[in-house]
């Protein structure tokens, strides 16, 4: 088997390939082209993201060139896979935010010094602006029939649940499989990488560039994570957890891979750092949560650099012991003003943002779980004085894991 294909499943990335055989030969003789598609939905990817980023990085580690699609166009139109409804429409001006913001990210994680190996960036709108709808029925439409296209699980699962897709989305699985022939014609991309719910649209793509050209291209899925608790990645109670600091802290995302869940540990180091896989494997009896630790450490440094990583370590020790002031935590600022008019410990928390149902804070103070600078808060009615702030700042904690700095502006 091919070193790229093997290393791809020995760490778990494998779930569909079409003619695996192939493409494995093919890989033993020569260097190619293979492509991700990223659409612009947001101003930055969260740890949904990261697999599909790992494996565009596995690439240039075996010597491939990575193509980054970047789905200008295809945001205008939305993506229905995994989706219950049709997608807020963005704006031009937004769109090309995200896309220029996501491509910072990405420049993180891949090496862009090797000329030979250096990440390729495209902006699918380039050539879907102009299409002209009648030629473009004519040349690529024809080889999609409808009956096959109802079959694939981003429409039958829409229609199966009764809920509305628009021709507009409906159509977005045509334009994925253009964006195929279109970087086989430009930059002879010969892969498309991609979630398993994107399975059929990347084989309408390797069918429609059969079709067109007669030329012969692969699809490659991988699986689609779920944490140890069902839930899906990349989102927490508290929101997704972002790849650009200024939506989550270095602190934030190490600590959101410090809490992962014991039975997720090996298969994320796997997953989501370059740590050998035979290394890993002989990790199994380490202790977990020295394992937990090293899994923040590596992923913490690959996106924020290791003096993040390592400061991030170091708060989150003086974090948990029990004589901490968490004067190194990540801070909220509030206003002197809102002490004299008597903010009590319920809406203290809401502005920290660590919780928004008042009932489930009730719940929380019940059991104890809130403290303020590691004393337990007595009842919902406390009040938050001034003394309680140390060189103007206080620590509010929730349970173990949350933490945070509120200072006095």
């Amino acid at each position: 088997m091919n070193k790229f294909l093997k290393e791809f499943k020995d760490r778990e990335f494998f779930y569909q390939c079409t003619n695996e055989k192939e493409l494995s030969e093919l890989l033993n003789k020569k260097k190619v082209k293979a492509y991700i598609g990223f659409d612009c939905t947001a101003e930055s990817l969260h740890v949904g993201s990261l697999l599909q980023i790992m494996c565009l990085r596995l690439l240039q580690n075996h010597g491939h060139q990575p193509i980054v699609l970047l789905g200008g166009g295809t945001t205008r139109i939305g993506d229905p896979s995994g989706k219950d409804k049709t997608r807020k429409i963005l704006s031009q001006k937004e769109i090309e935010k995200n896309a220029k913001n996501i491509e910072k990210i990405l420049k993180i994680y891949l090496n862009t010094n090797d000329k030979k190996t250096k990440p390729i960036f495209v902006n699918n709108y380039k050539w879907l602006k102009n299409l002209n709808y009648i030629s473009f029925l004519r040349d690529i439409g024809k080889h999609f029939t409808i009956n096959k296209m109802l079959t694939f699980d981003s429409v039958k699962n829409r229609l199966d649940r009764e809920q509305s897709l628009s021709y507009m989305e409906f159509n977005y699985m045509i334009l994925q499989a253009y964006d195929f022939l279109e970087l086989n014609k430009k930059e002879n991309c010969i892969l498309q990488i991609g979630g398993s719910d994107q399975w059929g649209n990347i084989v309408n793509g390797v069918e429609l560039i059969k079709r067109y050209s007669n030329n012969q291209v692969f699809g490659l899925t991988t699986p689609l994570i779920t944490l140890a608790s069902g839930a899906k990645m990349g989102k927490t109670e508290d929101g997704a957890i972002w790849l650009d600091k200024k939506f989550l802290s270095p602190y934030n995302y190490w600590q959101f891979w410090r809490n992962t869940d014991d039975k997720d540990v090996i298969k994320f180091l796997k997953f989501f750092t370059d740590e050998n896989v035979e290394h890993i494997e002989n990790l199994e009896n380490v202790d977990i949560n020295n394992l937990k630790i090293l899994l923040a450490n590596k992923t913490t440094e690959m996106l924020h650099g290791k003096k993040e990583a390592e400061n991030s370590e170091k708060i989150a020790r003086e974090t948990f012991s029990n004589n901490s002031t968490g004067s190194n935590l990540p801070s909220i600022k509030i206003d002197k003003s809102l002490l004299k008019n008597k903010l009590n410990i319920i809406d203290l928390v809401i502005i920290s943002k660590f919780e928004k149902s008042k009932s489930e804070i009730r719940r929380l103070i019940n059991g104890k779980a809130i403290k303020i600078n590691n004393e337990i808060v007595p009842n919902e009615k406390t009040l938050i004085l001034n003394s309680y702030f140390n060189e103007n700042y206080l620590k509010l904690s929730i349970g173990k894991k949350r933490h945070i700095k509120v200072e006095l502006i």
